[in-house]
């Protein structure tokens, strides 16, 4: 079984025990353009063997990294979105905090609502994405990557999103109807911002919901749906970071790598792993 930072962990480190678990979802059932989700999760588990142990002035595997088998993905989405629900619940009653590895953007789904359900108070999600992925449904499947965050939204969980650029009629109307908080692509890059406060009312507990597609396809073009005019790598990572200062990081995803072959990408999306983990401790 592959593990995240095997190179580098103590046998310690990478014990149940430790504070970070990784989940690998290799989900790929509704991709829309692209295809390639489902090699995310063992490409970013490969390319981790390269990281440096200090991350901005951290080391988040000194608290433990634990690598759980990948997840299967095989029959109704709907159980498939439940068994996910059922381990970042587990983890979370633990104390511990889930950070799955995609894998298709519908995972989210299943692993916030675990989330929530360990928890019994309200959370919020910080998006890093191209797309709003607030569509009732996509292609005649409301579990679909287009659709997560909209069937998120329903369950009351509040989103901000930072970083869209690809956006339908259907889904302004559900980011009005659903109070959703955004700052968009155009705006973020033609002025080079790197923070923005959330509401005062945004909630204290914090899911990272982070769409590699994110970025601007010249930083990441390894993903199924790149969209010009994205994010860099440094402005999504602060965007996340100023969001959580005051709040409290209660687990994370990383999303939509396809690999194309250039280990490059790889490690970018298995940095941004660890760095969103680094976040967590600040």
């Amino acid at each position: 079984m592959s593990v995240f930072l095997d190179s580098e962990l103590t046998e310690a480190e990478r014990s149940e025990e430790a504070h970070f678990h990784i989940l690998p979802m290799p989900l790929e059932r509704t991709v829309s353009y692209g295809a390639g989700t489902g090699a995310g999760p063992a490409a970013i588990l490969a390319a981790s063997n390269e990281l440096e142990r200090l991350c901005n002035g951290t080391e988040p595997c000194a608290q433990g990294i634990y690598t759980h088998p990948a997840l299967p993905c095989e029959g109704p989405l709907p159980d498939v979105m439940e068994h996910l629900a059922s381990k970042t619940e587990a983890i979370v009653k633990a104390g511990k905090i889930p950070v799955t590895l995609g894998g298709e953007h519908s995972l989210s789904y299943g692993a916030v609502m675990g989330v929530a359900r360990a928890l019994g108070q309200p959370i919020g999600i910080v998006q890093i994405d191209a797309h709003a992925d607030l569509r009732i449904a996509y292609q005649n499947e409301k579990h679909s990557h287009a659709s997560v965050m909209h069937l998120l939204a329903e369950e009351g969980v509040r989103l901000a999103q930072f970083g869209v650029r690809a956006l339908c009629a259907q889904e302004a109307e559900s980011r009005a109807r659903n109070a959703v908080f955004h700052v968009d692509a155009e705006e973020l890059v033609t002025g080079n911002i790197h923070a923005i406060d959330l509401p005062e009312d945004f909630p204290e507990l914090i899911y990272v919901s982070f769409d590699v597609d994110g970025l601007d396809p010249s930083q990441m073009p390894a993903t199924g749906t790149p969209v010009p005019g994205g994010l860099s790598y440094y402005q999504a990572l602060h965007l996340v970071e100023h969001a959580l200062k005051g709040r409290r990081c209660v687990g994370m995803d990383v999303v939509e790598l396809a690999p194309n072959g250039d280990e490059t990408w790889d490690f970018t999306a298995a940095q941004i792993v660890y760095r969103l983990m680094a976040a967590t401790l600040s």
